[in-house]
């Protein structure tokens, strides 16, 4: 970044879906053409070599409320592996498995041994471009926020509109398998719905009552809007947790790119502090800047958080957000790409190839196709610096115990 509602969400929580390196624009735009959740996935018989640079207490965590999310669903709901089809009876039972496997105390050949033994293995098909999978990272964000409207507090964050519709494609005609778009039924027919600018500056959900809460800077909304979720701290001395409900449909465009392209900022200034600073001293760009990106997010009050698309508690460097129109929730997966070494003024004094197990527990607006992914790297600001750095191509399988 889950009751009915937040199992049909588009990231994480989401994303939060959207992901810090999107909110920059600081990577290429990816073109996919995997539609399809039988084409995403690509059953492989030469395995990668399974080796794991986190403990594994928040491995088995992980794991754990995973198994909580599939007891909640009928044993015989289908999940689609890339070509093949499993109940949910067979995934719980393959990662009770591999749960009891990685809490043996194996050596690293002792546990490729029983993977390989034991487990099949899918690749994400990754991109059209270069097959590979483009990871960023996201983070629970922390702001000052007022249940009531001031002078100091007068940018709203707004829950799902009435009026917002989510239409499966599929229904119409099956070439739209895993297609869907968000509009707004008006006047008889079905409209997109309103854009960023609408909402913002036309008040087209003014009065409807939608306000959860109202911040201090349009720009720490907009970061709630990137990151799906987030931690309000009340000005009375309580605090409450939102997550993603929804989006407007809109395409997303990233307002680091739309700096950038305009020769405002350089790319070695594309960090959320470098942007402020800038909008900070050019207040008369801000409207133009925000508004640029059509994309809207909409949020809900949660009991806890952050929680993913599958309702259980997102796990530090464990959680991972995938598209979930084409990769199946809850599964086990392995990652292999990039993290950042911080140095002690929090910028990056390098970058360590890393490779650990995850579970796709949520999802986001920006994370589409088969060569898209956001790791879910904890709260707090150390997190965030950490986060809003990671933007590296990889690899991206996906196990499930053999039958």
């Amino acid at each position: 970044m889950i009751h009915f509602k937040r199992l049909q969400r588009l990231l994480l929580y989401g994303l939060m879906l959207l992901s810090v390196s999107v909110f920059l624009g600081a990577y290429p735009q990816q073109h996919e053409d995997i539609r399809s959740p039988a084409e995403a996935l690509q059953p492989v018989y030469s395995y990668p070599t399974f080796r794991d640079d986190m403990d594994y207490r928040y491995l088995t965590l992980a794991i754990q409320r995973n198994i909580e999310y599939l007891r909640r669903l009928p044993p015989r709901s289908v999940f689609v592996y890339g070509p093949h089809t499993f109940t949910c009876r067979q995934v719980m039972e393959s990662q009770k498995a591999f749960l009891a496997i990685v809490t043996r105390g194996l050596t690293d050949e002792e546990l490729n041994r029983e993977i390989r033994k034991h487990f099949r293995i899918y690749r994400a098909a990754g991109s059209s471009e270069n097959r590979k999978v483009l990871f960023t990272g996201y983070y629970e964000p922390v702001f000052e926020a007022s249940l009531k409207r001031s002078s100091a507090y007068r940018y709203p964050l707004y829950r799902k509109p009435d009026d917002l519709i989510k239409i499966d494609l599929s229904q119409f005609d099956q070439k739209y398998r895993g297609q869907t778009i968000m509009g707004r039924y008006d006047n008889n027919s079905v409209r997109p719905y309103y854009t960023r600018l609408q909402i913002e500056l036309g008040g087209a959900l003014e009065g409807k009552g939608l306000e959860i809460a109202w911040l201090k800077d349009p720009l720490d909304v907009y970061m709630l809007h990137v990151q799906g979720a987030g931690q309000l701290s009340l000005t009375d001395g309580g605090s409450i947790y939102v997550g993603y409900e929804a989006s407007n449909g809109r395409k997303y465009r990233s307002f680091g790119k739309y700096l950038m392209d305009r020769g405002l900022l350089a790319p070695n200034q594309m960090s959320l502090n470098s942007i402020r600073q800038y909008l900070v001293r050019h207040p008369k760009v801000v409207d133009d800047v925000l508004n640029h990106n059509e994309c809207y997010t909409f949020f809900e009050k949660v009991a806890q958080g952050p929680l993913g698309n599958i309702n259980v508690p997102l796990t530090s460097g464990r959680s991972l957000a995938l598209d979930d129109n084409l990769f199946p929730k809850g599964a086990l997966a392995f990652i292999s790409t990039q993290k950042p070494r911080m140095n002690g003024r929090g910028t990056v004094s390098g970058w360590t190839s890393f490779s650990r197990f995850v579970l796709n527990q949520d999802t986001g607006s920006a994370i589409k196709g088969a060569g898209r992914a956001d790791l879910y790297w904890g709260s707090g600001p150390r997190a965030g610096a950490e986060a809003w750095q990671i933007r590296h191509d990889g690899d991206l399988y996906v196990l499930i115990k053999n039958l």
